[in-house]
């Protein structure tokens, strides 16, 4: 596995290799390290599960703009939270960024953060993206809603995410596995809403309806309604996005689920500054800027996503999906119930 790894040397201190060659295998995927430097340059470390070509671009503009350069590793969710924990007051990373509230609310029970000083975020970043206790805060959004075929389905035929339970949908919905975060932090987000016994009954409802087994990815269920082995999905919507820049006259649109209701389920990407940072006025700075409007745009353009500052405009091709009303249900809650929604799951047989 370490053979695999792929470094950057080029000031690399041999603590910060002595520690990695330390620390147990977490099973990173595709890592990436920038190594920190011991120049006595501004530096701020990051560890980051959003890919280098979605972070690399936002970073070097920072660096542009404020002179402080920024170091990263890439790694997987779970494994670089388990890293910041081997690690201690040894980390060398002073942020963790990551995707879906989720995960930052993990990392947060695990006690790796420290509060958020910078008084822009909490201006910039609407209460419900943020932690209460401001250990981290959403940087950019994607809504969970619901992808049709717009030449088998009306728009009409279409309300809610508990509406899918309808027998009107059997043999007719894709789905992503029960296993991916972002199928928990929705089911938290209905137990939320409506507890148990209504939620149990929405979970029954979407497996009875299945039109195939729960898929990988949510572009797998986008192309098995484009090969007409369903109608309907539930899919973040950068997904979409990225597809239709691809192709955009692609058989598919999105609806705004629950607008008459709770509002779509929004989750983040997001990040908090790690307890034992070596740079925390730096660090508060890089997420300062991150909730700025020439950041935001850039940040939420990169994966087609929307900016988590309502006064920035999204990208023109996510811009043309029209506006939508959020579920305002704080993060924070949906994190919590991440357990919760698994065994609710599991209960009802959605895999």
């Amino acid at each position: 596995m370490r053979n695999a790894v792929k470094t950057t040397l080029s000031g690399f201190n041999i603590w910060f290799l002595s520690l990695w060659l330390a620390v147990p295998v977490l099973g990173f995927h595709s890592l990436q390290v920038q190594a920190a430097d011991v120049s006595g340059e501004k530096e701020v470390v990051v560890y980051s599960s959003r890919k280098e070509h979605l972070i690399k671009p936002v970073f070097d503009a920072f660096t542009a703009e404020t002179g402080i350069k920024v170091s990263y590793l890439t790694g997987k969710d779970n494994a670089l939270i388990e890293r910041v924990k081997a690690e201690g007051a040894a980390t060398p990373a002073d942020v963790l960024m990551t995707v879906d509230a989720g995960n930052l609310w993990y990392a947060a029970s695990q006690d790796v953060f420290q509060p958020i000083q910078t008084p822009l975020v909490k201006e910039s970043i609407p209460a419900h993206l943020r932690d209460p206790d401001g250990l981290w805060t959403g940087l950019s959004i994607r809504a969970r809603t619901i992808v049709y075929s717009s030449e088998r389905v009306k728009p009409s035929e279409l309300s809610s995410y508990e509406q899918l339970a309808e027998p009107q949908w059997k043999g007719r919905l894709c789905l992503r596995t029960a296993k991916k975060v972002y199928t928990k932090s929705l089911v938290s987000a209905l137990l939320a809403h409506h507890g148990e016994s209504q939620t149990s009954q929405v979970i029954q409802g979407w497996v009875d309806n299945l039109a195939a087994v729960p898929m990988a990815k949510d572009s797998h269920i986008m192309d098995a309604i484009i090969a007409g082995q369903c109608d309907v999905g539930l899919v973040n919507t950068y997904y979409f996005g990225r597809l239709q820049e691809k192709n955009p006259e692609v058989p598919l649109k999105l609806y705004w689920a629950n607008q008459q209701t709770t509002g779509t389920h929004v989750n983040v990407s997001g990040a908090g500054i790690l307890k034992h940072a070596k740079h925390p006025e730096l660090a508060n700075r890089l997420l300062a800027w991150l909730a700025s409007d020439s950041a935001q745009e850039l940040f939420a353009r990169l994966n087609k996503e929307f900016p988590a500052n309502p006064a920035v405009k999204s990208d023109p091709l996510v811009a043309a999906w029209g506006t939508f009303e959020q579920d305002k249900l704080n993060l924070q809650q949906v994190g919590a119930l991440q357990a919760d929604a698994v065994k609710l799951m599991q209960r009802n047989g959605y895999r």
